[in-house]
C-alpha cells in the first residue's frame, strides 16, 4: 500500500521586495494563502502544515475555515526559507511518506498541477517531482522521504532546489507549467498578474 503524502504550505515570508504581504493578495476574493491551503488540502494529505511568520495574525485569520490545517510559527522566519523548511521537518518528524511543498505566491496554481506532481513523483525513480523554473527545479515540489530528511542541512534563503537539480536527469519528474514560474515577488509582477486576471485589483 502506498504511504500517504504530507503537505507543507510555506507562508512565513516577509515579502520584502513586494512591500506588502503576498499571503494576503486575493484571487476571486480568496486570499492566496487560503487558496494554496485549499488546493493542497484537496490532494488528500495525511497532514497539512502551514508555516507562519510575517504578518502572522492576519495570515492565520484567513485560515480559520481551513479544515485539518495545522498552523505552526517559524521563530527564525527572517533568516530565510530554510528556517521554515527545517521547522516543518521537525513538525513532520516520523512521517515516512512523500512530502508536497508549495508556497503561496503562484496565483495560477491549480489542482491539476498538484495532481501531476504527485502522480509524477510516484512514477519517478527518485520519488521526487518539481516544477521547472526555466532550467531549475523548484516549488511546488514533491520530495521523497530520503530527500526531505536533508532539510536539516539547508541554510539561508535556499530550499531543496539544488538537491533536486543534483538528481540524475531520468530520476526526477519535471513539470513544465510556464504560468506557475511567474510568481508575485515585485510590484511589477503584481500589476502584471492583476492585468491578466490572476489576482484581484486593489480596491
Amino acid at each position: 500500500m502506498t504511504t500517504p503524502h504530507a503537505a507543507i504550505v510555506l507562508a512565513a515570508g516577509g515579502s520584502t521586495r513586494l512591500g506588502r504581504p503576498k499571503q494576503l493578495l486575493r484571487r476571486e476574493g480568496e486570499a492566496l494563502v487560503a487558496r494554496a491551503v485549499r488546493l493542497v488540502g484537496d490532494t488528500g494529505p495525511c497532514r497539512l502544515v502551514v508555516m507562519l511568520g510575517a504578518s502572522r495574525d492576519a495570515v492565520a485569520a484567513e485560515l480559520h475555515a481551513a479544515p485539518g490545517a495545522e498552523l505552526h510559527d517559524v521563530a527564525a522566519w527572517r533568516t530565510g526559507l530554510s528556517a521554515s523548511l527545517r521547522a516543518a521537518a521537525h513538525v513532520l518528524r516520523g512521517h515516512s511518506g512523500p512530502v508536497l511543498i508549495t508556497g503561496v505566491d503562484q496565483p495560477a496554481l491549480d489542482a491539476a498541477h498538484l495532481r501531476a506532481l504527485l502522480d509524477g513523483a510516484r512514477a519517478a525513480p527518485s520519488g521526487c517531482a518539481a516544477l521547472m523554473h526555466g532550467t531549475r527545479p523548484g516549488a511546488p515540489a514533491v520530495l521523497s522521504p530520503a530527500l526531505f530528511a536533508q532539510a536539516g542541512g539547508l541554510d539561508g534563503d535556499r530550499g531543496f532546489g539544488a538537491l533536486l537539480a543534483a538528481l540524475p536527469d531520468d530520476a526526477l519528474f519535471r513539470l513544465h507549467a510556464p504560468a506557475l514560474a511567474r510568481d508575485v515577488d515585485t510590484p511589477d509582477a503584481l500589476r502584471a498578474a492583476q492585468a491578466e486576471g490572476l489576482l484581484d485589483r486593489d480596491a
